[in-house]
């Protein structure tokens, strides 16, 4: 199992396409999976926000996730976030996510990053808190109630 950069595996960006489409495609003003794709093209980078990661084996796509900026224009003043991470359907319940989460943690502290968010559907916190992240607010973000939460990256963070 290894951690790859979609910037250096474009071919995976179908795939990826139709796994968000089909987890949040719903939420779309215009629910298209090329929208989902062309957006996709615009984040192949491995040094800098956005960029998209993913978890392979035997050049099987397990699971993504995404660096990005500004998730949500109700906080302009948070800058990095993590979001979109999807684990495919045969491989959850087996702590990949978790792993993911970590991953990401440490592209964005390496990259400079001083605090991460990200919105759950898991309005308990789910993962994020069992990894310390914190909670910010509840709130409606496109009719669906979610959860706000914080990762403040220190020098302690691997």
């Amino acid at each position: 199992m290894e951690f790859i950069y979609l910037k250096d595996n474009p071919e995976f960006i179908p795939q990826i396409a139709h796994w968000y489409f089909k987890q949040w495609g719903y939420l779309m003003e215009v629910p298209s999976v090329e929208i989902i794709k062309d957006r996709l093209q615009t984040q192949l980078n491995s040094n800098k926000i956005p960029l998209v990661l993913l978890l392979v084996e035997n050049e099987e796509l397990l699971g993504t996730c995404q660096l990005k900026y500004h998730e949500m224009d109700i906080y302009p003043e948070k800058e990095h976030w993590l979001g979109g991470v999807y684990i495919c359907d045969k491989q959850r319940g087996k702590g990949l996510a978790k792993k993911m989460v970590i991953k990401a943690k440490e592209i964005a502290k390496s990259l400079g990053i001083k605090t991460l968010y990200l919105q759950t559907e898991s309005l308990s916190g789910g993962i994020y808190a069992q990894l310390g992240w914190q909670p910010i607010e509840k709130i409606t973000n496109k009719g669906e109630q979610v959860l706000v939460m914080q990762y403040i990256l220190t020098l302690e963070d691997k």
